[in-house]
């Protein structure tokens, strides 16, 4: 068993992250933060040829006999492709396990490809009940075996007993990233009422593209609403749209800029006329949400607490994007609620 175990991950050695690449060009990684970064930094250190390095991520069950049997295991290895699944966690006696599903194809020297599929456990033994050494996370045994389907398959689903983790969702993380990269420091740190932040609503639209013939498929398209922040009576929400053609991309919302005309020139008095002259985008939209029945996100910006004098826009989704459908206006400071419709694309197609 540790001869076949020694084998595999003698093939498994070129592999940083999923990409051929050779000893000389292999990035410095030891990171020891989570299972799967363990991996990644075992094969940094077997890509640079640090082999003691590499050595010492194993526990007390090592893939060689010995050291010098570890490094030769090598010698025949040119390059490694890697592909790992979900990883899958379980807690017994002050320690966490972690299981790894792997994939690899390996090219030897002589250009014979290989491909070999399995799992690896690693431990992580309690920081609070450890005395010195302190132990990090390590490789506690694997075994890959050549595997029968093409390297793009080959991942297991899971490993042993244990049932696949859930799957993770590609592009809310990918949203969330780009939510925090552009406004992780210009929007709030917590929800109102002084919650943490929590995760966007999220919403799954169906759709087809302009021009689909009517036996093509329906697409989807994912929809996430991120609170950003809350004044006196205004919150503000960013949206994000992922495609599998697109990815995900931040919403801008079109909105008229209006030229407003008062009596005397006085906006407490009465509105005398009200003009578009313009167009601009907002890449926030205040008091706004998704309505799945009719597929609109709408807004509502008050322009004072009262709520007498707002603005309003409805965005239609079609197409696989949002468009400006219908903005209302209500420029009065009357103390009552009477919007005036400056535009209306409602009978578009």
């Amino acid at each position: 068993m540790r001869r076949a175990f020694f084998a595999a991950t003698a093939f498994f050695s070129l592999a940083v992250t999923g990409q051929s690449v050779l000893a000389a060009e292999a990035p410095y990684i030891d990171d020891r933060s989570d299972a799967e970064v363990v991996i990644r930094s075992l094969y940094s250190a077997i890509n640079r040829q640090e082999f003691a390095r590499a050595w010492d991520y194993f526990g007390d069950t090592k893939p060689a006999k010995d050291f010098d049997a570890f490094v030769k295991g090598y010698d025949g290895t040119d390059k490694v492709e890697v592909k790992t699944g979900g990883v899958s966690e379980d807690g017994a006696a002050g320690s966490i396990y972690y299981n790894v599903p792997v994939a690899i194809r390996a090219t030897a020297k002589d250009g014979a490809e290989h491909v070999f599929a399995g799992c690896y456990t690693l431990r992580q033994i309690n920081a609070s009940i450890q005395e010195p050494p302190f132990r990090s996370i390590f490789i506690d045994k694997g075994a890959l075996k050549p595997a029968k389907v093409v390297f793009e398959d080959a991942v297991p689903e899971s490993c042993g007993d244990s049932p696949p983790p859930p799957k993770k969702d590609a592009a809310l993380g990918q949203a969330k990233k780009a939510f925090a990269a552009t406004y992780g420091e210009q929007c709030d740190k917590e929800m109102p009422g002084g919650d943490p932040l929590g995760e966007p609503d999220t919403y799954s639209l169906r759709n087809k593209d302009a021009g689909a013939a009517s036996d093509e498929p329906e697409r989807e398209t994912r929809l996430f609403r991120f609170f950003c922040s809350m004044a006196a009576y205004n919150e503000s929400a960013v949206y994000y749209v992922y495609d599998d053609v697109s990815g995900v991309r931040q919403l801008q919302f079109a909105s008229p800029e209006l030229d407003i005309r008062y009596e005397n020139n006085n906006s407490e008095g009465k509105v005398e006329a009200i003009n578009v002259i313009g167009f601009q985008t907002d890449d926030q939209l205040v008091n706004s949400g998704y309505d799945d029945a009719t597929k609109t996100i709408s807004s509502l910006n008050k322009w004072r607490g009262v709520g007498d004098a707002s603005s309003a826009g409805t965005y239609l989704f079609r197409h696989g994007n949002f468009s400006l459908v219908q903005y209302d206006v209500d420029a009065s400071y009357d103390g009552e609620v009477n919007p005036e419709t400056v535009l209306d694309y409602n009978t578009a197609p």
